[in-house]
C-alpha cells in the first residue's frame, strides 16, 4: 500500500512518522507495567514481563534488522514492523494469563522497540543523500514522547491502567498509517562483481566500531540509575511530584532543542569527539546529581540530557553512518540499540539498586564509572580517526 504525498519534502515524512510512532513509545516506555499491575501481575511477574521485553529487544530486534537491511525498500520494512507491533498490541486486549501476558511483552519488545534503529538508519541515510538535517524530524519525535508521557500519564489517572495500552496500540496505529508516506528507500546497489566486499561481521569490526559499540553502550547505559531511581531520590530529598515531572520534561526539552540545532552547529564537528563530549558530560552529571542539589540546579543539570542522551546518541548514529556500508546500517543500529539499551542499560539498572539501597541519591555517582569509560573509548577513536593514514 503506498499512500502518494509527493509535495510533502522527505524530512516532513520522516518527522510524521517520528511523531506518530512517539507518542505511542511515550506511553509504552513508562506505562506499561502499569498496565501489567492492572491486569494482575504481581510485582515478580511485572519485572517478569519487563525482562521479557527486554530480552526481547535484545534479541528479535537485531535479527529483524539483519533482514529489513536486505528489504528491497526500507519502506517496507519499517511498516512490516510497525504492523507487527499493532498486532501484537491487539493480541494484549485479551490476554489475562501471566504467561501469555510475558510471552505478549517479549514480542512487543522485540516489534515496538525494534522500530526505533530501523528508522533511525532509514532517515540517516536519506539525510546524508538527499542532504536534509537528521536532527530537526528527531526532534519532532522527542516533542510527541512528551506529548505522549504527559497525555497518557492524565488519562491513567481518569480511567486507569488500561489505558497504557489502548495508547500505545493508537500509536502504534498512527506510526503504521505514517509509514505508508514514507520515503521508498531503495535498497543500496551492492558491490559489482570482482569488487571488495566484506561481510557483516567484518563491517562491524572495522573502522573502529568495536570502540563506537562501546562507547555509545557505556554512555547510554549509564543513564540506568537516572531512569530507575531519580524519581525516587528525588521524592525522598522532598521535591513534589509535579516538579519530578517537570525535571524529566526538561531533559527532553534540552534534547529537543539539541536536535533541532545539531545541524547548523555542530555538523562538522568528528561525531567521536561528539560522543566524547556526551561522556563528560554524563560524568559531570551523574556526581552533580549525586550531592542532591537544590531544586533549581536540578533544573540546569537537567539541561545536561541534551549531551548525554543527544550528544551520544548522534554520535553514534553519525560515526555508524561514515563507516558502516549502508546496506548494514539497519543492523548496526539495532545492534547497538541491543547493547546499550539491553545488555548495559539491564546491568546498569541492576548495579542501580544496590547503589540505591547503599547511598541514596548518592547512587547517581556510580553512573560516573561507565561514562567515564565510555568517553576514554570515545577519545580514543577520535584519536585513531586522526591518525588514520
Amino acid at each position: 500500500m503506498v499512500l502518494r504525498l509527493d509535495p510533502i519534502p522527505r524530512p516532513a515524512r520522516f518527522a510524521l512518522f517520528y511523531a506518530a510512532f512517539y507518542i505511542g513509545f511515550g506511553a509504552y516506555l513508562p506505562y506499561m507495567p502499569v498496565w501489567f499491575e492492572a491486569r494482575g501481575l504481581s510485582p515478580e511477574l511485572i519485572g517478569a514481563a519487563g525482562a521479557a521485553a527486554m530480552a526481547g529487544r535484545v534479541l528479535a530486534a537485531p535479527l529483524g534488522a539483519y533482514f529489513a537491511d536486505r528489504a528491497a525498500r526500507r519502506r517496507h520494512a519499517v511498516s512490516g514492523f510497525t504492523l507487527g507491533s499493532v498486532l501484537i498490541f491487539l493480541a494484549h486486549i485479551p490476554a489475562h494469563e501471566p504467561w501469555l501476558i510475558i510471552a505478549l511483552a517479549g514480542l512487543a519488545g522485540g516489534a515496538f522497540t525494534g522500530i526505533n534503529p530501523i528508522v533511525d538508519a532509514f532517515a540517516m541515510s536519506e539525510s546524508r543523500r538527499r542532504r536534509f538535517a537528521f536532527g530537526p524530524p528527531r526532534a519532532i519525535g522527542s516533542a510527541a514522547f512528551i506529548l505522549g508521557n504527559m497525555g497518557c500519564g492524565a488519562l491513567i489517572s481518569l480511567i486507569g491502567g488500561e489505558a497504557a495500552l489502548y495508547w500505545t496500540l493508537t500509536g502504534a496505529g498512527l506510526a503504521l498509517i505514517a509509514s505508508f508516506w514514507l520515503p521508498e528507500g531503495r535498497r543500496a546497489p551492492a558491490p559489482p562483481p570482482g569488487a571488495p566486499r566484506a561481510g557483516l561481521m567484518a563491517a562491524l569490526l572495522a573502522g573502529g566500531m568495536p570502540l563506537a559499540f562501546a562507547a555509545s553502550a557505556l554512555i547510554q547505559g549509564a543513564h540506568g540509575f537516572y531512569y530507575i531511581f531519580s524519581a525516587v531520590a528525588w521524592k525522598t530529598q522532598g521535591i513534589a511530584p509535579v516538579w519530578i515531572g517537570a525535571l524529566w520534561a526538561t531533559g527532553v526539552a534540552a534534547e529537543i532543542v539539541f536536535f533541532a540545532l545539531s545541524a547548523r552547529y555542530l555538523a562538522r564537528l568528528n561525531p567521536a569527539l561528539l560522543i566524547a563530549i556526551a561522556g563528560a558530560a554524563a560524568v559531570v552529571r551523574w556526581i552533580a546529581l549525586a550531592a542532591a542539589p537544590p531544586l533549581p540546579a536540578l533544573f540546569a543539570l537537567q539541561g545536561l540530557h541534551a549531551l548525554t542522551f543527544g550528544a551520544s546518541y548522534l554520535g553514534f548514529l553519525r560515526y555508524a553512518a561514515e563507516h558502516v556500508p549502508e546496506r548494514f546500517a539497519a543492523t548496526t543500529q539495532a545492534v547497538n540499540s541491543a547493547l546499550a539499551g539491553g545488555l548495559v542499560l539491564a546491568a546498569a539498572s541492576l548495579i542501580s539498586g544496590y547503589a540505591y539501597e547503599a547511598f541514596g541519591a548518592g547512587g547517581f555517582a556510580v553512573m560516573a564509572i561507565p561514562s567515564l569509560a565510555g568517553m576514554i573509548c570515545a577519545l580514543a577513536l577520535a584519536h585513531r580517526a586522526r591518525n588514520r593514514p
